[in-house]
């Protein structure tokens, strides 16, 4: 349900935000209540490690996150949706557009912020990642 008034991507109460994962072009998909909001470059997994495939919801999220398994790295952001497998910001922005992580995926830390606002506002419940090749 859209309230009179607002346009297509503002929060109301029965808002579905769809984040869709193309690994294959490495970008992220936006779209709330169907409407495309964003189209973002990602880094995903490189060669020797793995992104997993498959449609999932929010798990946990945490603006201000660590890695505990690389060296305390920093994760902005971070939306978890599987296991150890997080959407979050990163400083290697200059890697966006190729694979270059252990399997997260990756995003500028602007846009991490953004998703992550959009999910929190709108729900983890109401959050579908859908990751595909």
């Amino acid at each position: 349900m859209t309230l009179a008034g607002t346009a297509p991507g503002h929060a109301t109460s029965d808002n579905t935000v769809q984040i869709r994962i193309d690994l294959s072009k490495q970008q992220m998909f936006v779209s709330v209540n169907g409407w495309r909001k964003y189209t973002w470059p990602i880094s995903s997994a490189r060669d020797g490690f793995n992104t997993p495939e498959g449609l999932y919801r929010p798990v946990r999220m945490y603006e201000d996150y660590r890695s505990k398994e690389y060296n305390n790295a920093s994760m902005p952001y971070s939306i978890f949706f599987y296991r150890g497998y997080a959407i979050h910001g990163t400083t290697a922005i200059k890697s966006l557009g190729q694979p270059a992580s252990h399997g997260c995926v990756r995003l500028h830390p602007d846009n991490a912020k953004e998703l992550y606002e959009l999910v929190e506002l709108n729900g983890k419940d109401n959050t579908r990642v859908f990751i595909t090749e």
